[in-house]
């Protein structure tokens, strides 16, 4: 009897061992899980063998996607005439596309988060991902989705497909559909185009791997405190939704006079810099003042308030740790050497121009709604930095008020080369030993050249002087 069991139990053993060896055999009979290249569409080969990592197999869909210029829907080759975000940008274009020859293009079946107002999470990397890879093109092509130049519904943006090859690469890659394979958009009419397959595997599959906008993730380069986070341009685009609420925004330190500083920052958009003044108060601490020296840039965290004796919108309230100086959530610095643009803008510009500009919210479905916005350009450009050429004096009257801050200080009504009028006013200039600088200074009818501050006063806007080493006399 025992050695019946003793035979049984060997007969089980040699049948349990089989087993095992048949489940660990069969990888000679199998594809390895990769599809065959010929297939069509898009197949889900990886981009490389990730070995025993962790990294999960990820397929290139911009690769697989191949550009054919005699596809019949028409394209261009193209130079970056302007980086916007993620997924708009201004190219050079044969004026034969657009008289102008500046293409302001909006990607196909993306919508990368905000960078330019609102900012949103992974907003910057999206754009930056955007510039970096454009900087590092030898050779871009636009392409539309059909056989003609099609606009978006703001009727000032182009569609397009963006094609571009670098000096390492043979073929040309798709970037929109690399800019939703990285995870970096979400998908707008991903299903609808030319290339859906690709951009809806391209979507699903950052969808499946929760890649940066679809992960939990936080964005390390995104503030997540209490002030809203936004750009100037949207500071200054949008003041009735701000207003008395704590914002957070980057800018230049261009100017500083008293308690009072002024930053500016260049929007690519537009091609303009927006401007802010700063009221610190007198008894911010020395090292946050440190901070704000021109030419510095810094992150400026404040209440935007209405000041009712200067008619205008500026910061106060300001935000900061005096034991951690350098703290998000307060006003800190974040660069240096930075200059003052003096950008060359016309009297006429400052005192009546107009500028259109197109304002982005989101609908019920969190896509973009574009309302082109028409602005005066001194209120977008108020408290840049700008310089303003043949202005030929007219007139000066100056301030006396012994118990006035401003005291000898003038107002120069000048005239422009075209005949607009614009007052150039001044701070109490000073000479070198300290005497104050009179009207003798700006004889009636001379020509003058004027670096300032764009400023108002009673609603116009003028030019603010704080020396007379920004005065050229031509």
């Amino acid at each position: 009897m025992k050695n019946i069991i003793k035979i049984f139990a060997l007969i089980l053993a040699l049948a349990m061992l089989a087993g095992c060896f048949a489940a660990c055999d069969g990888g000679d009979n199998k594809d390895d899980g990769k599809k065959d290249k010929t297939t069509e569409g898009p197949s889900q080969q990886p981009t490389e063998d990730p070995g025993e990592t962790e990294t999960p197999e990820l397929t290139d869909f911009a690769a697989q996607v191949k550009f054919n210029p005699n596809s019949g829907r028409v394209n261009a080759e193209v130079t970056v005439h302007a980086a916007i975000d993620g997924d708009t940008t201004h190219f050079n274009v044969p004026s034969s596309i657009v008289p102008t020859g500046i293409l302001k293009a909006r990607y196909l079946g993306i919508n990368t988060p905000e960078s330019t107002g609102l900012i949103e999470p992974w907003g910057k990397k999206a754009s930056n991902y955007t510039k970096e890879t454009l900087a590092k093109a030898t050779s871009i092509y636009i392409e539309s989705d059909n056989t003609t130049w099609n606009v978006d519904s703001t009727g000032g943006r182009y569609l397009v497909w963006v094609w571009y090859k670098t000096a390492e690469m043979t073929e040309y890659r798709n970037l929109n559909i690399e800019i939703l394979q990285q995870g970096l958009a979400f998908g707008s009419n991903a299903a609808d185009n030319a290339y859906s397959e690709y951009t809806m595997a391209a979507l699903n599959q950052a969808k499946a791997n929760k890649l940066y906008v679809f992960s939990k993730d936080e964005d390390p380069d995104f503030y997540y405190g209490g002030a809203y986070s936004v750009t100037l341009k949207e500071l200054k685009t949008n003041y009735d939704l701000y207003k008395d609420k704590l914002v957070r925004f980057e800018g230049n330190v261009v100017k500083r006079s008293g308690a009072t500083i002024y930053l500016e920052e260049y929007d690519p958009e537009t091609d303009m810099y927006f401007g802010m003044q700063v009221f610190c108060g007198y008894n911010t601490p020395g090292i946050i003042m440190d901070a704000m020296k021109v030419g510095n840039r810094i992150v400026m965290v404040g209440t935007l308030q209405y000041y009712e004796l200067g008619g205008t919108y500026q910061i106060s309230n300001l935000q900061y740790d005096i034991m951690d100086p350098t703290g998000e959530d307060g006003v800190h610095q974040i660069g240096d050497g930075y200059v003052a643009s003096y950008s060359k803008v016309s009297a006429s510009d400052i005192v009546n121009g107009k500028l259109v500009i197109d304002i982005t919210t989101k609908d019920e479905n969190g896509e973009d709604v574009i309302t082109p916005t028409t602005f005066n350009y001194g209120e977008l450009a108020h408290y840049s930095t700008a310089l303003v050429e043949d202005l030929t004096v007219k007139s000066i009257y100056t301030t006396t008020n012994e118990e006035s801050d401003s005291n000898g200080a003038m107002s120069i009504t000048c005239e422009s080369a075209d005949g607009v009028t614009i007052t150039v006013r001044t701070v109490v200039l000073r000479d070198e030993n300290n005497e104050i600088i009179t009207e003798d200074a700006f004889p009636i009818g001379s020509n003058i050249t004027v670096k300032g501050i764009i400023d108002s006063f009673n609603g116009e806007y003028q030019l603010k002087l704080f020396s007379m080493d920004d005065v050229t006399f031509n």
